[in-house]
């Protein structure tokens, strides 16, 4: 373990400083469009336009935080459910996948801390409430199905893009507009988690706990099962490598191959 902690810390924080820069930028759009004082949230009274900036501005920060220097060395799971289906479907080894969910959620608890320091009130007021992701009206059940819902198709766009030579550079503009969408038309229902460490990362500085228990088993839940249908599709064999984005030049801690090469 400590010798794979040695070599590979690198990702570790990569892996860290990903979602803590995706959290960052959550909370920055969450108070410019939602603060009741933001000049953006005034100017714009119809909550789905609000949901629609919402959506492109993160699907944005994904796409970017995929295709960055950090995000093509490490992988850019930033999500532990991700990490965790890689893991199972053999790709990713056992302290890799510990040591990557430990970063993911350090870093989701310091992307929201750190803007907290800053912004004080503002993230904390109540329309804004730390991004906290938390059921819709239609209660905690419809928020499972959805969070199932909503990580089983994207994992299954990854595997399926990411692991087709000729799409495969496209898995993170894929993954993003996925972000997007969800963001834009699925996030009433649930909020539009897909990750327990963002969900974790908002939850603690808000003390809001409601259903955690969504949030760290339905995106588990549903990624596993499309990891599971895509196998039985195609085969373990087919799966070629963890990250998301593989055509780069960038060491890879998975396949232990670079220069857009897949094992």
């Amino acid at each position: 373990m400590f010798e794979t902690i040695k070599k590979h810390w690198p990702e570790y924080l990569m892996e860290a400083a990903e979602l803590g820069l995706f959290m960052i930028s959550a909370c920055g759009f969450g108070v410019l469009l939602e603060h009741p004082h933001s000049p953006v949230r005034q100017a714009l009274p119809d909550p789905f336009v609000r949901r629609l900036l919402m959506g492109l501005a993160m699907g944005l920060t994904a796409i970017g935080i995929v295709y960055s220097p950090w995000g093509k060395q490490s992988g850019a799971h930033f999500n532990p459910a991700v990490t965790l289906t890689f893991w199972r479907l053999g790709k990713v080894q056992r302290d890799d996948a510990i040591f990557y969910i430990v970063a993911q959620f350090a870093g989701g608890m310091a992307g929201v801390l750190l803007p907290a320091a800053v912004w004080g009130d503002w993230l904390a007021n109540s329309a804004v409430n730390y991004v906290v992701t938390v059921p819709g009206s239609s209660g905690t059940l419809v928020a499972f199905a959805a969070e199932v819902a909503i990580t089983f198709i994207l994992m299954t766009v990854v595997l399926l893009v990411s692991n087709n030579p000729r799409l495969a550079s496209l898995t993170g503009l894929c993954a993003g507009a996925l972000v997007a969408t969800y963001i834009i038309f699925e996030a009433p229902l649930s909020g539009m988690s897909m990750n327990p460490a963002r969900t974790l990362g908002s939850a603690f500085p808000a003390q809001v706990w409601t259903a955690l228990w969504v949030y760290f088993t339905a995106p588990l839940i549903g990624m596993l099962a499309a990891a599971q249908a895509f196998v039985m599709m195609k085969s373990p064999a087919t799966v070629a490598c963890a990250k998301l984005h593989h055509q780069n030049t960038k060491r890879c801690i998975f396949c232990g191959k670079s220069e857009g090469v897949r094992g």
